[in-house]
């Protein structure tokens, strides 16, 4: 698993998690495949039930502890947002 490997990690220069609610998560992820992918409801609950929050616990979940960084609220964290914007730009210069 890419957390798990340390010489990869070491390569970055900053690690962000960015973390939103599973509710919010849930809820975005239905209303982007009904609209976007004309799916049924009850298809979206059985591939999340199944397949997608398993996999986010196993996988995505585990690398928060890696993080340098992590954003709370997703992309409406803008105090966050304006933080790795100026980390990065000094990187760049």
């Amino acid at each position: 698993m890419i957390y798990e490997n340390k010489e990869l990690r070491n390569m970055m220069d900053i690690k962000i998690f960015v973390d939103t609610d599973p509710d919010i998560r849930i809820l975005r992820r239905i209303q982007r495949d009904m609209v976007e992918r004309g799916r049924t409801l009850g298809s979206i609950i059985e591939q999340y039930r199944i397949t997608v929050r398993p996999m986010h616990i196993e996988f995505v979940e585990p690398s928060k502890r890696y993080a340098d960084i992590i954003i709370p609220e997703g992309g409406y964290n803008k105090i966050g947002i304006d933080m790795i914007i100026s980390n990065i730009k000094n990187i760049l210069s």
